[in-house]
């Protein structure tokens, strides 16, 4: 009992954190039409302001949580205006091969900046350590804070689009842009906030991974395959599908890793192209909606 529940804790673990990261993705399709490549790259850079903050400028985690997230959506604004707002009305097609470019030029600039090693940061003081829970199982209470991360992310982006008037100008928006803008909605206002927030998300991911895992110049690479076998698994511009399918993998990976380690890599890409044979719009199966 102990093993399987701390391999359903991993599960939740691995799970939450991916919605967090691939929400964003999956909001930026659903209001924008846009497939993010670069997305896992702004990830990354979010995990590299973290470990020049804490590392180089000494700067506290908590502090740290607030400020490389806010640099990184500023970044988005940027490319927004600079680059994606050409290709808004264009074909995905367009928006996928010019956000691949910028993911490629965001790896090259890290690997400049920062160099090609490995870099490791420590959790805060408050989250080091383990903690014992009922049923035997002992877990590490930063993964505990990650699992409550994502909670906390799963209500707030909820409450968000549900009951507060941006969220509800957010699905206007992804439902019909022209009549939004009848209405006197700024749409080319929304469009650079969703991408800024969804840059946002991706680097909450990225700081809030670091103290877990190595921070390398790969690890944007293997977090988009990841979320995009989210987005496939739930149905691609869903906020309920990103978090279902983020369930999905988190289990996959948590009890797989657990109980089938020998083939653990490869049964991701095996829920995928089930969902892909018996529902290809994904399990939330109605397409694009927040």
């Amino acid at each position: 009992m102990g093993s399987l529940g701390t391999a359903l804790l991993n599960s939740l673990d691995i799970g939450l954190l991916l919605f967090v990261i691939a929400v964003g993705l999956s909001i930026v399709f659903g209001v924008l039409n846009v497939i993010n490549f670069a997305h896992g790259a702004l990830y990354m850079l979010g995990a590299y302001l973290a470990y020049t903050c804490i590392a180089r400028l000494g700067m506290p985690f908590w502090l740290t949580l607030l400020v490389a997230p806010l640099c990184v959506a500023a970044l988005a604004v940027v490319i927004d205006r600079l680059m994606l707002r050409f290709i808004y009305q264009r074909e995905v097609t367009d928006s996928l091969l010019l956000t691949f470019a910028l993911m490629l030029i965001l790896n090259e600039s890290v690997r400049l900046i920062w160099g090609t090693g490995i870099h490791i940061i420590d959790p805060p003081d408050l989250l080091k350590g383990t903690l014992a829970l009922p049923g035997g199982v002992t877990y590490p209470i930063y993964s505990l804070f990650v699992i409550s991360v994502g909670l906390v992310s799963v209500c707030g982006l909820w409450l968000l689009f549900n009951k507060t008037r941006i969220g509800k100008i957010m699905r206007a928006a992804a439902l019909d842009r022209e009549m939004a803008q009848v209405l006197c909605i700024n749409t080319r206002l929304v469009i650079t906030g969703v991408f800024a927030f969804g840059a946002w998300l991706a680097a909450v991911g990225g700081v809030v991974a670091a103290p877990m895992r190595a921070i390398d110049p790969g690890m944007g690479d293997k977090i988009i395959i990841e979320s995009f076998i989210v987005v496939v698994i739930g149905g691609l511009g869903s906020f309920p599908g990103a978090l279902l399918g983020a369930v999905v993998l988190g289990l996959i990976h948590g009890l797989g890793g657990r109980f089938f380690p020998e083939v653990n890599l490869v049964l991701p890409f095996l829920g995928m192209a089930v969902v892909l044979l018996l529902k290809p719009q994904g399990l939330m199966g109605k397409g694009a909606s927040l």
